[in-house]
């Protein structure tokens, strides 16, 4: 039976000929992203964003438009906005803290293509303890020693200088705790992005569970970064994006719109 640690025989993320070609495929990645967070129950209100870095203009990022639905959210709803907070694409407007976070995000993080953050009910719950996740569980250890804690809420992101300070919690890492707030990941492509949120939103209810049962056990240090390094690496985060992606785009091809 194949797993992701067998590298050789993964599908790898597609190639493009074109730029065109690229910022068609992030989009309706993006798009697919989005509808997933919505069957997940990842969005509250207005609240959460995905975004991806244009192909061309590595200053500007694809996002979603303040104030539409997950659910509902197309191809053709994407906006595009620059580094200075215009909408240079769309007719409807940014989230001021999409822009105040992900601009300061991919400036610190060229090498990450896409980077997400909702609201989610358990990772905005185990944000309140400002605590990492612990290596619980093989899907866990994805994410230790690879994420940070941002300990300082101070109300709505709206300014770009508490977006550099989230930037600069996330480091190098894959994810990023928001203490009292929720979670942000980034990934090499939008499926790797979303795949870590998903995933990271699991693994924090299932520690919520663990502890409200009783005192879990860790898995020691030695195995957890045997294990990141077996199911944590880039393109594993990309692959388990892809059956959730063939499935929404069955279910609901509009969104390809």
């Amino acid at each position: 039976m194949a797993t992701v640690t067998e590298t050789a025989t993964l599908p790898r993320p597609p190639r493009f000929e074109t730029p065109a070609q690229e910022r068609q495929h992030r989009k309706q990645r993006l798009a697919a992203a989005f509808r997933l967070f919505a069957r997940f129950g990842f969005d509250e209100g207005v609240a959460g964003h995905i975004t991806a870095r244009d192909p061309e203009k590595d200053d500007h990022f694809w996002v979603n438009p303040f104030g539409m639905h997950f659910g509902l959210i197309r191809v053709s709803d994407l906006i595009l906005v620059n580094h200075e907070g215009n909408v240079v694409e769309g007719n409807r407007p940014v989230n001021r803290a999409a822009f105040a976070i992900h601009s300061q995000v991919h400036q610190a993080r060229p090498d990450c293509v896409a980077a997400a953050h909702s609201h989610s009910m358990f990772g905005k719950t185990w944000s309140a303890f400002g605590r990492l996740l612990d290596p619980l569980t093989q899907d866990a250890c994805a994410f230790f020693e690879d994420h940070g804690v941002f300990d300082d809420y101070t109300g709505v992101v709206n300014q770009t200088e508490e977006g550099a300070r989230i930037a600069a919690a996330l480091g190098q890492g894959k994810a990023v705790i928001l203490r009292n707030h929720g979670l942000l990941t980034v990934g090499h492509t939008v499926d790797e992005a979303a795949w870590w949120f998903i995933t990271m939103e699991r693994c924090c209810q299932s520690q919520l569970l663990a502890e409200a049962a009783g005192k879990p056990i860790s898995i020691d240090r030695e195995t957890a970064l045997m294990t990141r390094g077996q199911v944590g690496f880039h393109d594993a985060g990309w692959f388990q994006f892809q059956p959730m992606y063939e499935k929404i785009v069955r279910e609901q091809p509009d969104l390809l719109d």
